[in-house]
Formats: structure tokens, C-alpha cells, sequence
């Protein structure tokens, strides 16, 4: 995420075409828009190398042994590297890693690490339920390797509070809130803010001050290392694509291949003098993404009046927001009653626009709402479209799951990457412009990064990386934007392929957040990309993917 705050990078699959069943079909019709550019690396003498400072850091660390051991994840390991590399014999973190071997060894090309972003998502498990969905040629010849990043899931974690109680009470209202929106759930999201960012720089200090996304590139290095690869290919999605691009800087000589989809811009999520005084929420710009997707999805609705079956569906959408804004709608069926607020709503509709499928279902969720804000409806028609609404807003939550993250992770990532106001107020100065620029979805986006404020938060890195971003590399990036990206902006993705020397830009009008494994067009490119370091044509895009309501 953004930054993508409390998201976790799972990827939903659209049921009308599962990721990794390609038909025959849909691999013609990527065969035929595969046209391809073959960009030759770099003499020795021309790329850049790494610095004598990161080969000081990452270089003087032993190559890990990496004892695999079958697990439900395929094979795990875990590597104990240093805490800060600055003292290699110091205190160390534990990184979970994990391998799915390549199908066809005697063809094996080497490794291609994964990231399903977040930040936080867990690396370790994304291997697996990347087999679903990655290239058959890809699944034959690389190994896949999966790690948590310090800080989370099964690495050694980020731990700000000294008992579950006390995460739980402000979990509750950050969480459980999910955004505010009234001037007393401002006041009560800050103070919960704080006491978070308090407690990281306190009791949980030791690990939040050193999980920025740098230390994540330099332990993937070492991963490198430790797998036989002279350089890193890499497949990242999401923060992961902030991650390729911080290891890219870091080690430019040391890049084979780098796939990012679904891009950070990275100057926006480390911000600049110019810009170091709007937060880094506001920057990524996710609002107006969402925003973007939001009403196109609507309007696509309003054409297609026989397939959406919505009359009307931007004025009901508005409808039904300013009524929850006035006061929650119960929905009540059998098992059990419970009251759907602005925010609940404005999150479900975010998530939902994460997929195709999920997009389509927007204006239903809306109109079902709008019956239910009637006083008109018997009980029993009251029960059975309240069951319809539930079970709607489920399975679009649902091709989003995997999106929620572990609370503490996130602040700790995005806050000591970046740069942002000194004072909360900063945030609620903000709020009402953001909600008018990006109607209902600016606030949500604005809040998630109040913690960083710099007040608030107090557990920094020292060896965190801000620049710059534009380093040459030995081989050139592969940049993937799709339009109707509602998290990662499609103008991000230019921004960063105009940043990164002799990268490409492949643009995709795919629906959902990123384009792999829904594109069968962005996914052959990518394909022939990690497996032989061909690029796009320029200007190339793909067209080839489903869309709501037909068009």
C-alpha cells in the first residue's frame, strides 16, 4: 500500500479467470501483443556499482546457510542476520524464508524473489499462492523465494506493547474505526494514534528503529547471496515495487531483472524538502486513484443500465453516503444484527475495487443499502435483502482477504521510511479538502498515515534511504501501471518509469490493484522480461483483460 496502510498484499483472484489457468485462448491473445524490445546490459565499466559503504555493511556478513526443511509452505529456512549493519556482530533478527523449487531443475535459471507488499505482507507465504497464478515457464525454471521482512509475520517482529490488552485497546478504536470522520473521532484516532507511535518508540523501539525498507533490501542481498545468484530477480508488487526500487539504488550492479507492478512512486513516499510538509498519504495520492475508479465504475453502471440493473448510480451512491454520514443503517437477518457506519461502507466499496468482480458489485452494495435506509420494507423483506447485503459485502472482502495487517508493522515501515508534518494538526487541516478533491475515499486515504507525524512518532532508522532514485542499473526495470488501479496511482507508474534509467513502461487498462495474473497480455511481457530480460515495445499496452459491465 500508499502506501497501502492495513493492507496486505493478497491479490484476489477474479473467478471468471483464476490466475495461472490460462486458457489457450488467452495465450494467443497474449502471444500476439508480445511485441518486444531486447535492451543490452550495461558494459562492466558503465553501470554503476555498489557503494563502499553498502558493500562495508551487506558484503562483510557471512554467506547464511540455508537449512530447508519441508513445511506447508513449501521448504522454510530461517537466517539470522544483524540488526543494524552498521554493527554486523551486535544484536540480530531472525528472517523467515521459504523456497518452492523450480519444476524443471535441469532448466533452472536461478531464483526469483517475491513480494506481495503491504508493507508487512508475508513474503514467506506468498510463494505458494503465487503458483496459482505465476507463468507456467517461471514456475518451471526459477526457484521461489518467499521472505517475511524483519519486523513481521514469521521474522522477528515488531512488538510495541508489552501485553495484548493494551494493542487491543487502540486497535480498537484505529482499526474499528477505520478512519474518522467528526471532530470528537478525530480527537479519539490521534490520541490512539499516539499512544501507538509512543509505545514503538518505547517498549518496541529496539526492532521499529531498524525495519525501514533499506535493511529489507540489505537482507535480501544477503539472501541473494545465499541462494548462488550473482544478481537479484525479483517480482514485486505494491510497497514490494518500493522495495525493488530501494534495492535497484542500493545495489545497481547487482540487478538481473526487477518487475514492479502496481507502482510506488518513490519520491512521494519518502517526500522532499518541497514536499516534506504534506503527509505521505496525501502525496502517494491513493485518493485520487480510488477516486478515479470509483466514479468510472458508476458511470460504466449508468451505460450498461440492463447488465448493472442500478438506476441512477452515482446520485444512489451519494444517497445512501450522506444518509450513513447522518447515522448508521441496521442490517438484520437471522444471525444477528449489526449496524453498517460511513466508514464501514467507504472501506468495504475501497476493498472492493481491488478486483474486477469486486468492482461490479460497488453499485449493488450501494442500491441494497439505499432499500434498507426505507422505512418502507416489511420485516421479512428487511431480513432477506439485509442477508444479500451481507453476503455481497463478504465476497468482496473476501477476493480482497489477505489485504489486513498486523497494526503495529505498518506506522513502523511507512513512518521511518518517510518524511512528513510535525504536528497532527496538519492531518485535520487537510481533511475536509481531501474528502472534496476525492468525495468520501480522501479522508480515508489522509488519516492513514497520521502516526507519522513527526510528534507522534519517534523510533527512526538511521540507515533508512531516501534517495535518489534514478541510479543506473546493470539490466533496466520493467514498470507496470494498469489504469483503474484504485491503490497505485497509473500516474505513479509513469512518474517511475521516467525516474529509472532504461526502464520500460507497460500500461494496462485491467481493472484491480496491479495487472500480473489478471492481464494475460502485462503477464506474458512480464514473463519474457524475468525469463530472458526482453522488454516491451514502448508505448505497449494491454487490453486484453476483463472489464465491469462489459466496457
Amino acid at each position: 500500500m500508499t502506501p497501502l496502510p492495513r493492507a496486505r498484499r493478497a491479490r484476489p483472484r477474479s473467478p471468471r479467470t483464476p490466475r495461472g489457468r490460462r486458457t489457450l485462448a488467452s495465450a494467443l491473445l497474449a502471444l500476439t501483443c508480445l511485441a518486444t524490445v531486447t535492451v543490452p546490459p550495461l558494459a562492466a565499466d558503465a553501470a554503476p556499482t555498489t557503494s563502499a559503504r553498502e558493500r562495508a555493511r551487506v558484503d562483510t556478513v557471512p554467506t547464511p546457510t540455508l537449512a530447508w526443511e519441508p513445511c506447508e509452505l513449501g521448504e522454510c529456512a530461517t537466517v539470522r542476520l544483524p540488526l543494524d549493519y552498521d554493527e554486523p556482530g551486535g544484536a540480530s533478527v531472525d528472517i523467515a524464508v521459504t523456497r518452492i523449487p523450480a519444476r524443471d531443475q535441469s532448466r533452472r535459471l536461478g531464483s526469483l524473489f517475491l513480494n506481495p507488499g503491504g508493507p508487512g505482507a508475508s513474503g514467506a507465504a506468498f510463494p505458494l499462492r503465487a503458483t496459482e497464478w505465476l507463468g507456467e515457464e517461471v514456475l518451471d525454471r526459477f526457484d521461489l523465494i518467499g521472505m517475511d521482512p524483519r519486523g513481521t509475520n514469521g521474522s522477528t517482529n515488531t512488538q510495541c506493547f508489552p501485553t495484548v490488552a493494551r494493542l487491543d485497546r487502540v486497535t480498537g478504536t484505529l482499526v474499528g474505526m477505520s478512519f474518522p470522520v467528526t471532530e470528537a473521532e478525530e480527537k479519539s484516532f490521534v490520541h490512539a494514534a499516539r499512544r501507538l507511535a509512543k509505545s514503538c518508540a518505547g517498549f518496541g523501539r529496539e526492532v521499529a528503529s531498524a525495519i525501514s525498507t533499506a535493511q529489507v533490501a540489505r537482507d535480501m542481498d544477503v539472501l541473494r547471496r545465499a541462494v548462488g545468484d550473482e544478481q537479484l530477480t525479483y517480482l514485486g508488487f505494491s510497497y514490494g515495487t518500493y522495495l525493488g526500487q530501494v534495492y535497484a539504488n542500493l545495489f545497481p550492479d547487482r540487478v538481473r531483472a526487477i518487475a514492479l507492478d502496481g507502482v510506488v512512486d518513490p519520491t512521494a513516499w519518502v517526500g522532499t524538502d518541497a514536499t516534506a510538509q504534506t503527509p505521505m498519504s496525501v502525496r502517494m495520492d491513493s485518493a485520487t486513484a480510488t477516486s478515479k475508479a470509483l466514479t468510472e465504475v458508476l458511470r460504466r453502471c449508468a451505460a450498461a443500465s440492463e447488465a448493472c440493473g442500478v438506476p441512477d448510480p452515482q446520485a444512489t451512491f451519494d444517497r445512501v453516503a450522506q444518509r450513513l454520514l447522518a447515522g448508521p443503517v441496521t442490517v438484520a437477518d437471522p444471525e444477528g444484527a449489526y449496524d453498517v457506519t460511513y466508514q464501514m461502507f467507504i472501506t468495504t466499496v475501497i476493498f472492493s475495487l481491488y478486483s474486477d468482480v469486486g468492482a461490479e458489485s460497488v453499485p449493488a452494495l450501494a442500491a441494497m443499502l439505499d432499500e434498507l435506509q426505507s422505512s418502507d420494507l416489511t420485516r421479512d423483506a428487511r431480513v432477506d435483502l439485509s442477508r444479500r447485503y451481507s453476503r455481497t459485502a463478504a465476497a468482496s472482502l473476501r477476493r480482497a482477504a489477505g489485504y489486513e495487517n498486523t497494526l503495529e508493522q505498518v506506522p513502523a515501515i511507512m513512518c521511518t521510511d518517510s518524511r512528513n508534518p510535525r504536528s497532527p494538526a496538519a492531518w485535520d487541516a487537510l481533511a475536509n479538502t481531501e474528502d472534496t478533491r476525492a468525495p468520501h475515499v480522501g479522508r480515508y486515504w489522509l488519516w492513514n498515515s497520521v502516526y507519522c507525524a513527526g510528534q507522534l512518532w519517534g523510533a527512526h532508522d538511521e540507515d533508512a534511504y531516501a534517495g535518489p532514485f534514478n541510479t543506473v542499473t546493470a539490466h533496466p526495470l520493467l514498470v507496470v501501471g494498469n489504469l483503474y488501479d484504485p491503490a497505485t496511482s497509473y500516474e505513479a507508474a509513469r512518474s517511475t518509469a521516467r525516474l529509472l534509467p532504461r526502464s520500460r513502461l507497460l500500461t494496462s487498462t485491467n481493472w484491480g490493484h496491479t495487472a500480473y495474473g489478471i492481464s494475460p497480455c502485462a503477464t506474458a511481457h512480464v514473463d519474457a522480461y524475468l525469463l530472458d530480460g526482453v522488454l516491451p515495445a514502448p508505448g505497449t499496452t494491454c487490453d486484453d483483460a476483463h472489464q465491469p459491465f462489459g466496457r
